[in-house]
């Protein structure tokens, strides 16, 4: 079983939505974000772009993955671009592209590029969602390489902060309510286990959440409009019960004076998001 590279380029269906102050609202309550600028309702938090976009994304999808493999998804990264920061009330039209496909001996990663504009046509958010294929070793890459955001390990010597969240036992149901994500392994504690795990995982994007609470509040001064950029690779499972603590690397300086920083986390002694590259505005 391999993908279909020769659907690489193709661009899917615009889809519009609107960014809903209550979700919001709802989604930041969900992550335990408390920042005023979400409570306020003058922003949504950065991660809850993939909420108004989950549509445009599934049919990219769709029509790549064929549905006997659904179930071998994982995610395996994430990342974010955000032209401007997300407003409640602001509608969004949104188109997906098959991007890339990389095949390796353990399984096949599969990114999808997924485009936001305003109504007049200024782009809001760019993502590149990747998702790796257990068992999918058959086939032929292609596509273009995503965008780089490798942890520099010269940073590692410039620790700058670190911030803890914790995993309340009922996250994973708040994050569903909030997401529209309804994977079982997160909310299904048999079907959790009958996969060979030992119980519900908090969901990725939940655990990305607070990775940007812990960006936002620790070097861009709670202001979630300096963030233009969040990108992160999971590499392991969280639990409910336990924290989530980001540690933070200043890595100097970008283009047009942004300040990088690059972040890892863990969770009950386990790494579980490595890659992190965060891109502050001055």
């Amino acid at each position: 079983m391999a993908l279909p590279i020769e659907k690489l380029g193709t661009v899917y269906d615009e889809r519009v939505t609107t960014i809903d102050a209550d979700r919001a609202k709802q989604y930041a309550a969900a992550t335990n974000d408390d920042n005023e600028a979400y409570t306020s309702g003058k922003y949504a938090p950065p991660v809850f772009a993939v909420v108004p976009t989950w549509e445009a994304m599934g049919l990219a999808v769709a029509d790549v993955v064929p549905p006997e493999a659904v179930m071998m998804i994982v995610h395996g990264e994430q990342d974010m671009h955000f032209h401007q920061p997300l407003v409640p009330g602001t509608t969004l039209k949104t188109r997906a592209e098959a991007y890339s496909v990389r095949v390796g001996g353990s399984g096949t990663r599969y990114t999808v590029r997924v485009l936001s504009e305003d109504e007049g046509g200024q782009p809001v958010v760019e993502q590149y969602v990747t998702m790796f294929i257990r068992g999918m070793s058959d086939g032929e890459s292609g596509g273009p390489d995503k965008p780089a955001h490798d942890f520099p390990e010269e940073a590692r010597s410039n620790k700058v902060g670190e911030y803890t969240v914790h995993v309340d036992e009922d996250q994973t149901f708040r994050y569903r309510d909030a997401s529209g994500d309804n994977m079982p392994i997160h909310i299904d504690d048999d079907f959790a286990k009958s996969v060979g795990l030992p119980g519900i995982i908090a969901h990725g994007l939940c655990t990305m959440a607070m990775n940007s609470q812990a960006v936002i509040k620790t070097v861009a001064d709670g202001d979630p409009a300096r963030l233009k950029r969040l990108a992160v690779r999971f590499a392991a499972n969280v639990f409910p019960g336990n924290d989530v603590v980001t540690e933070i690397y200043d890595a100097g300086e970008g283009p047009g004076g942004r300040k990088i920083y690059a972040f890892e986390a863990t969770s009950d002694g386990a790494t579980v998001i490595k890659n992190g590259r965060a891109e502050i505005e001055a």
